[in-house]
């Protein structure tokens, strides 16, 4: 006899298949631009919290959408040097030092 447990389980289950292993192994892939992309994530983040702005005020001061900031505040955003450079200009941050 199956425990209460396993019968919820079951009867919960999804019929999709699960992209655990999948997502892990694109995060395992991508790791050194996804650690950069948190790194800008968090910068923008505190400039929010310091500022008291919300997405809404970011999103104006870059020219975009709170939409495209949520993208950013993901920490998953594969940035090019531009997105980077335009960052710094409108918010007055510096995120990469070379």
């Amino acid at each position: 006899m199956k425990s209460k447990a396993i019968q919820f389980l079951e009867a919960n289950q999804s019929g999709e298949r699960s992209t655990f292993v999948d997502d892990a192994k694109w995060r395992q892939e991508n790791a050194s631009w996804l650690k950069q992309s948190q790194r800008v994530a968090f910068a923008v983040m505190d400039y929010m919290q310091n500022h008291h702005l919300s997405r809404n005020d970011v999103a104006e001061k870059l020219g975009d959408s709170p939409q495209y900031v949520g993208r950013i505040l993901s920490g998953k955003m594969n940035f090019t040097l531009k997105t980077i450079s335009l960052i710094e200009e409108r918010l007055g941050l510096e995120l990469f030092c070379i």
